[in-house]
C-alpha cells in the first residue's frame, strides 16, 4: 500500500489533532479557509471503540471525502484493541495511522497512556507492533514529546525510529513543561540529525508555537524537518494554511463563523450541544473592531437560530 507521507510533496503543512475541536466540521472549514497537506481526526480511544458507548466515540472518526489525506489519531491501553482498531481504520478508507504517544493531561498520564508511554518501553513496543500489524500496509506513524519530566530526545526517539514507522511528529516539550515554555526546536534538530544517523527515511514533522506559514517555513529551512504541524496557530487564525498572507476583514470573518456554525448544525443537528459552537467562535470574531463586543452577545446566545441571526447582522446590537 502506497505510504502517502513519502509521496507528498514537502514541505509538508499538517493540522494537529486537537481533543474535542478537530472533527470532521473543523476539517471542512479548514477546505474553505486554507488546506494543510495532512488532515487529522480527534484523539480516539480505541478501549472506547469496542465498548457499549461506541456509538459516540465513533462520532471522532467521521470524515468527509474532501479532508485527504487523512489520519486517524488513536490513544488506548490494549495492544488487542489497537489491532482491531487499525483494521477498522483501514477499512473505512483512511490514508494513515497515528498513536497518540505525546498528551500530556494528568488524569492520562496516572493511567499509565499516551505520553506516560515514553517511560513504559515494553507497551510503547506492544502497541506500534499491533497497531502495524492490524493496519496491515497502512502507514503508522507516532506523535510524541521529547520526555516527560527530562528531555530524553536521543533515547526515546531512538527507540521509536527502530520500527520503521511512516512518520514521527515531534512536540518540543516534555510532559512536564506542557505548553508553558518555548518549544525546543533545537532538540527537534537533534532528532533529525539522530534520522540520518540510523539511515531511516521516516518522515519527521516538527510540533510546537508555529504560529504562521511563514514562521514554519523558517522552522523547516533552520532545523532541517520534513514539515511543522500546527495546532494553537489555527485556533488563532483559521487561515494559518493559506498561501495568500493578508488581513481577513471583519466581513470574511463574520461570514466564515456563521458558515462554520450552520454546516455544525447539519452535521451534528442535536448529538452535540450547541455551546461546543462558541469554543469556535475567537477563531474567526478577532481582529476587527467591536470582536470583543460581538464575542459577548455570541456567549449569550442559547440556539444556532439565535447565534446565525446575530452573525448575519454582522454588528453589535
Amino acid at each position: 500500500m502506497m505510504n502517502f507521507w513519502k509521496e507528498l510533496r514537502k514541505p509538508l503543512f499538517v493540522q494537529a489533532p486537537m481533543e474535542d475541536v478537530t472533527d470532521t466540521v473543523f476539517r471542512q472549514m479548514l477546505l474553505k479557509t486554507g488546506r494543510p497537506d495532512v488532515f487529522f481526526t480527534e484523539f480516539t480511544n480505541v478501549d472506547g471503540m469496542f465498548s457499549a458507548g461506541r456509538e459516540l466515540v465513533m462520532q471522532r472518526l467521521q470524515f468527509g471525502k474532501e479532508e485527504t489525506p487523512i489520519v486517524a489519531q488513536i490513544w488506548g491501553s490494549k495492544p488487542e484493541n489497537f489491532y482491531n482498531a487499525a483494521k477498522y481504520i483501514k477499512e473505512q478508507g483512511f490514508d494513515g495511522v497515528d498513536l497518540n504517544m505525546g498528551c500530556p493531561q494528568k488524569d492520562v498520564i496516572k493511567k499509565g497512556l499516551c505520553a506516560a508511554l515514553i517511560e513504559n518501553r515494553d507497551l510503547a513496543a506492544k502497541i506500534i507492533k499491533a497497531t502495524q500489524d492490524g493496519a496491515d500496509g497502512l502507514p503508522v506513524s507516532v506523535k510524541t514529546r521529547i520526555g516527560i519530566k527530562e528531555i530524553s530526545t536521543e533515547d526515546w526517539i531512538g527507540f521509536l525510529l527502530g520500527f520503521d514507522l511512516a512518520a514521527l511528529i515531534i512536540h518540543g516539550r516534555t510532559v512536564k513543561e506542557m505548553s508553558a515554555v518555548p518549544a525546543h526546536w533545537d532538540e527537534i534538530g537533534k532528532a533529525v540529525e539522530l534520522r540520518a544517523r540510523s539511515f531511516k527515511d521516516t518522515v519527521l514533522i516538527g510540533n510546537g508555537d508555529v504560529m504562521s506559514r511563514e514562521d514554519g517555513i523558517e522552522k523547516i529551512k533552520t532545523h532541517g524537518v520534513d514539515g511543522v504541524m500546527i495546532g494553537r496557530g489555527i485556533l488563532e487564525n483559521p487561515w494559518v494554511f493559506n498561501v495568500e498572507e493578508k488581513v481577513r476583514a471583519k466581513e470574511e470573518r463574520v461570514a466564515t463563523y456563521a458558515e462554520h456554525v450552520r454546516l455544525h448544525s447539519e452535521t451534528w443537528g442535536a448529538t452535540k450541544h450547541f455551546d461546543r459552537l462558541k469554543k469556535y467562535m475567537k477563531m474567526y470574531i478577532r481582529g476587527f473592531a467591536g470582536s470583543s463586543e460581538l464575542r459577548a452577545q455570541i456567549v449569550e446566545c442559547s440556539d444556532t437560530e439565535t447565534l446565525l441571526s446575530l452573525l448575519e447582522k454582522g454588528t453589535v446590537l
